[in-house]
């Protein structure tokens, strides 16, 4: 790689937070609609005999934090490369 590729990386990086962060508030999102449609509902067996078509929660909140961590991670070697490899 030349010089001033570590740019590609940095920018990488700077996407897979904001993939990252945009998954976590998705998540926060889906739980909260969920929830509120389990309180509306005068008998909970009512709800669980429904098949639920969106994803997971939880899942969308674990795949923000993995996304966020390496995003930083991925930005975080670009600078460390920028400055010891590249530098020359």
């Amino acid at each position: 790689m030349a010089g001033e590729d570590w740019y590609i990386l940095l920018i990488a990086g700077g996407v897979f937070v904001i993939l990252g962060i945009g998954a976590l508030i998705w998540g926060v999102l889906e739980e909260r609609r969920i929830f509120n449609a389990l309180s509306q509902k005068p008998d909970l067996r009512e709800f669980t005999l429904e098949h639920i078509e969106t994803p997971q929660p939880g899942a969308l909140k674990i795949g923000g934090w993995i996304a966020i961590g390496l995003g930083v991670l991925v930005a975080v070697t670009a600078v460390i490369l920028k400055y010891t490899i590249w530098a020359s």
